[in-house]
């Protein structure tokens, strides 16, 4: 990467995080002086914030993703409610302290921050989670993320090998690292917490996004990113918002296809495959960062249970009453006629399969006869 070019990146990159950070103090602080102004009035101090579920969700084919309704609920500062309310507004002072000196806290980092609040500390952290996940969705209508707010997950994103260079730059020293995603041996490349500074280079023709991270292992060894002209990435079950922006990001500026390939069964299917295209009805104040709404399902479908003769499980009552719940009250399975007829298909046939069940036929029958088979029809993948 020349140096112009690499100073000319850093410098944008400096700029982008400098506005977004401006814009989010700037929010935080005007919730703040709101409530605040209320008080001085005499008023009850009140927030109001977006309902996160799948009742109030809605599915736009134009733009790809689950998208947040105009339900709202309200929290208002009572008797009853002076604790809750209180650790809101530590919390939001909390993430302006962060923004304002560059700094970051995972959700557990917070929770033992908060044994410093007095009464207005957490007794358990899904308490802190739950509050967190409030101001999140209460500044999502600014069009701010929970990584903004400078609060990240403690899990890792997912894996990643095959043709693709990551450019990671430091910008305090202005050095940007090349990430050569071919040259971990056995290993993978591990998706960051935040990927919003990262940039690529490939010339792979798609992105594979697998569930488990055995199939992964297997593709990533027989280098099947290579025969293929492919980026691997591992999901390890439903991705993580970084891994699912990272495939995002990668996706838009390489202008290439996703291809996911998962379980056939209603979790894979309607939580593991809907969330990483549309998102989720518990997430839809976010989901239009954090979706791919590009991706496409090539397997492993029902019909491919049929056609390669795999040996299944008898579904079980949660994955019944997932799939009825999925053709029942999911817009984006209801305005996909295709997906209602396989998962239709699947409670009739009353089975599901794992990806692994290709083992059947070799253990590497999935590199040398499935996916080549399906990636020579892309079209008939499902939506």
């Amino acid at each position: 990467m020349a140096k112009n070019v690499t100073k000319s990146y850093i410098d944008r990159v400096k700029r982008d995080n400098a506005k977004k950070d401006k814009k989010t103090v700037q929010s935080i602080e005007n919730a703040a002086a709101d409530i605040y102004k209320k008080i001085g009035r005499r008023g009850k101090p009140m927030m109001r914030f977006p309902v996160r579920s799948l009742s109030n969700v809605s599915y736009d084919k134009r733009k790809g993703y689950l998208e947040i309704g105009r339900a709202r609920k309200e929290r208002t500062l009572t008797v009853n409610t002076v604790k809750g309310f209180a650790q809101t507004l530590r919390m939001m002072g909390l993430s302006r302290e962060l923004v304002r000196s560059n700094d970051f806290a995972t959700k557990r980092d917070v929770y033992y921050q908060s044994k410093n609040w007095a009464e207005a500390k957490f007794d358990e952290q899904t308490e802190s989670d739950t509050v967190m996940d409030d101001i999140e969705a209460l500044f999502s209508v600014d069009d701010i993320s929970r990584e903004q707010l400078r609060f990240v997950p403690d899990e890792h994103g997912g894996a990643v090998a095959g043709d693709l260079v990551v450019l990671d730059p430091d910008l305090d020293s202005g050095v940007v690292e090349r990430i050569d995603c071919t040259k971990f041996g056995s290993g993978a490349y591990s998706i960051p917490s935040s990927v919003e500074h990262l940039s690529f280079e490939t010339k792979a023709k798609f992105i594979l996004a697998i569930e488990t991270g055995g199939v992964f292992q297997r593709l990533q060894s027989h280098k099947f990113w290579k025969s293929s002209n492919c980026i691997l990435v591992s999901m390890a079950g439903v991705p993580t918002r970084s891994t699912r922006r990272f495939i995002r990001k990668l996706s838009e500026q390489a202008k290439i296809p996703v291809y996911a390939f998962v379980d056939c069964d209603p979790y894979g299917i309607s939580n593991i495959y809907r969330t990483l295209k549309v998102g989720s009805g518990n997430a839809a104040h976010i989901n239009r960062f954090f979706c791919v709404p590009g991706a496409s399902y090539l397997g492993v479908t029902p019909q491919d249970i049929i056609d390669y003769d795999l040996p299944t499980h008898p579904l079980k009552d949660v994955d019944v009453k997932r799939a009825k719940d999925a053709l029942k009250n999911d817009p984006f399975f209801q305005s996909k006629k295709q997906w209602q007829a396989a998962l239709e298909q699947l409670l009739e046939m009353g089975v599901r399969a794992e990806q692994q069940s290709l083992a059947m036929w070799g253990l590497n029958y999935v590199i040398e006869e499935y996916l080549p088979a399906k990636l020579k029809n892309p079209k008939k993948f499902l939506p």
